[in-house]
């Protein structure tokens, strides 16, 4: 009996068992040279399936020198213009053509191979992909109930990373380093595996470098060239969690149930943005009974059988995104957004109406929206993306409130510089963090906080004179007076006599204002008696400046001056301090102040 193996059951490593049957027993293989060409073309790319399909003629020479089997190699080489038409049928036609020749029967498990050759008329025995009972592969032996990871490598001991998002220690796991026919054959393993489990795909197959996910192992294998070591990486999550664990505020719950469509979720490498949009997918899929699907490269996604998880399509995730817009979600989480195409793919879902969740790599939470910038329009981010969350050792650290609004951005006082600002505001207490703004050709990311400026002598010299002329308005009244800008002062006095200076209708302030030519805005001194001035305890701790109040003015706001110079007004935190970071200017101007021993003083704010 004559037998023409095709490419996908000699890659599928069943062939030396089957010519091993009684029913082969003594047969003739004849291996095509296409098969051996395309085989040799997949290993010299370092795919996994060309080295496997390689050992497998190795394992069926044995057989021939043990005078099992006969075996015998024929036909003409393809041709590189042949090789790379593989996918269009021309190998598959060659590996036909040899068997008609040679009047051998063929064995495949490519039922498109089986069909075709049927219709050619030829003998054809077609093996069904074999789905066999899940048992764990040979790297489980290296998981622990910690254990998030695993990291082989030839003649490097098996090393393992343990712990939970935030305390993560990197550990030895073995005794001496692995050899590399150790990595190979459990490389071997996971490949044969993962083509007869049902539940297990090869995601990505490339030149040296392999990413499978079987069950709930993702697993990257990488060999040279492309890395300079034979390399398994098995990354496993640690544990399902749902959004009940993070304890959010009933308020995020709210936003997350009725508001939030375009969310970014972002935080740095391991820091449990995978786990926290897993349990995102289950809370949209359970408790708001809504479909959602996954966009994933690889997929990883720990998540229940109602959510279905789609990879690229055709290696696109514009064609993944085109079907998904048939399929019409409620929500997609996108895992994870990374090049210029990606945010736009999440943008085009975003704006046809679909829920979006995006996970997306961050050292900061502004850094989130940061990444989308001069991807899209910076007036549509507003309608992409609505709310941010940031993690950071497994914990929801910010929660961002993402609006678009027209305005003179802060730092900026005339009216004709009014135009659309993107404000980024702390969801939970509504203080805005960040203003996003085009300047020119210029797209400005501004941290709102407090800031100031130098003044000039002719500014310093205007406010004296300026106290003066509301002296005379106001005889008797406590006067300071702060220049905003050439066009704009604020002025504090106490305020029993605030109607004097604006007078009836506003006509003596207007009557001030024609006079000094500058616009006044009038605020009131607190009447406690507590705005007296006092010196202010300076500490240096690490990279901040501290000022201490004592826990008696938590939540009290302060004026804080240098020689009699108002710098800035901040609200003592929850340790009875402000703290101020040292590589911003405001830290450097009181450093330096304390260089000088030029007290730090304060005064209550009037708000």
């Amino acid at each position: 009996m004559k037998i023409v193996p095709d490419t996908s059951v000699i890659v599928d490593g069943r062939i030396t068992k089957i010519v091993q049957e009684d029913e082969f027993k003594g047969c003739e293989v004849v291996i095509p040279e296409a098969v051996v060409s395309e085989l040799e073309n997949q290993a010299n790319r370092g795919r996994e399936t060309g080295f496997n399909g390689l050992e497998e003629l190795k394992n069926l020479q044995e057989l021939y020198n043990d005078g099992i089997i006969d075996l015998i190699y024929i036909g003409k080489r393809p041709t590189l213009e042949q090789i790379s038409l593989a996918k269009g049928g021309e190998i598959d036609a060659m590996i036909r053509d040899t068997a008609q020749k040679t009047e051998s029967t063929l064995i495949t498990s490519d039922r498109v191979q089986m069909e075709v050759a049927k219709a050619q008329g030829l003998e054809v025995i077609y093996l069904k992909q074999e789905m066999i009972g899940y048992t764990e592969l040979e790297i489980a032996k290296f998981f622990d109930d910690e254990t998030m990871s695993v990291h082989l490598k030839e003649d490097v001991v098996p090393m393992a990373k343990k712990g939970t998002p935030g305390n993560i220690k990197l550990v030895k796991i073995g005794s001496r380093p692995l050899a590399y026919p150790e990595i190979e054959r459990m490389a071997k393993e996971i490949m044969e595996r993962t083509k007869s489990d049902f539940k297990s795909f090869i995601e990505i197959e490339r030149e040296g470098a392999t990413v499978v996910q079987f069950r709930e192992y993702r697993i990257s294998i990488a060999r040279p060239p492309f890395s300079d070591g034979f390399e398994i990486t098995v990354v496993r999550p640690v544990a399902k969690v749902f959004l009940n664990d993070y304890r959010l505020s009933d308020k995020l719950i709210e936003r997350l149930r009725e508001r939030a469509k375009g969310i970014l979720i972002a935080g740095p490498p391991g820091a449990g943005k995978t786990t926290f949009a897993q349990a995102i997918a289950e809370f949209y899929s359970k408790n708001l009974n809504s479909i959602v699907k996954t966009m994933e490269s690889p997929r990883d996604l720990q998540v229940s059988a109602e959510i279905t998880q789609y990879a690229p399509l055709e290696r696109s995730m514009e064609k993944t995104a085109d079907i998904l817009l048939l399929v019409r979600p409620d929500y997609t989480i996108y895992d994870e957004l990374r090049k210029t195409r990606d945010f736009r793919i999440f943008a085009d879902m975003r704006l046809a109406g679909v829920g979006m969740i995006g996970v997306v790599h961050a050292t900061k939470p502004i850094d989130a929206i940061q990444r989308i910038l001069g991807r899209v329009e910076l007036g549509i981010i507003p309608s992409i993306v609505d709310t941010t969350i940031f993690i950071n050792n497994g914990n929801v650290e910010a929660v961002y409130d993402v609006a678009l609004t027209v305005k003179v951005p802060s730092g900026m006082l005339e009216a004709d510089l009014s135009r659309p600002v993107i404000e980024i505001r702390n969801f939970d207490t509504g203080d805005l963090t960040h203003e996003i703004y085009t300047y020119g050709e210029q797209t400005i990311v501004m941290e709102v906080g407090v800031t100031t400026y130098e003044k000039t002598p002719v500014q310093k010299i205007a406010e004296r004179e300026i106290i003066k002329e509301i002296k005379k308005t106001v005889p008797g009244a406590r006067v300071e007076v702060d220049m905003k800008s050439d066009k704009r002062v604020t002025v504090w006095m106490d305020e029993e006599y605030i109607p004097k200076l604006i007078g009836k209708k506003g006509k003596t302030i207007d009557e001030v204002e024609r006079r000094i030519g500058i616009s006044i805005g009038v605020e009131p001194f607190r009447s406690s008696g507590n705005e007296e001035m006092f010196n202010v305890d300076v500490q240096l701790s690490g990279n901040y400046v501290v000022l201490n109040f004592g826990k008696d003015n938590i939540g009290t706001p302060f004026d804080i001056l240098v020689k009699d110079e108002y710098l800035f007004t901040a609200t003592v935190g929850k340790k009875g301090t402000i703290k101020i970071k040292k590589d911003i200017e405001l830290a450097g101007i009181i450093m330096d102040a304390l260089k000088r021993n030029i007290p730090i003083e304060a005064r209550v704010r009037n708000e």
